[in-house]
């Protein structure tokens, strides 16, 4: 039986842990990234405004 080693969920094998830290890395990294980009921010999102009426064509402007 392989030595089991003790993380953050538990007694694992060492294989299961080098893994759970890959996977903590890489979500740790998205979630960093995406709020970089404002993916969960919606005050960017609603300040967009489309200016057809006053004849600008197809220009975006922020407002704000």
């Amino acid at each position: 039986m392989p030595r089991m080693i003790h993380s953050k969920y538990g007694y694992e094998p060492p294989e299961w842990v080098q893994a759970d830290a890959q996977l903590d890395k890489w979500y740790k990294d998205k979630k960093r990234r995406a709020k970089q980009h404002g993916a969960f921010s919606l005050e960017n999102k609603a300040k967009a405004v489309y200016q057809a009426s006053q004849g600008d064509g197809f220009k975006l402007e922020n407002k704000g």
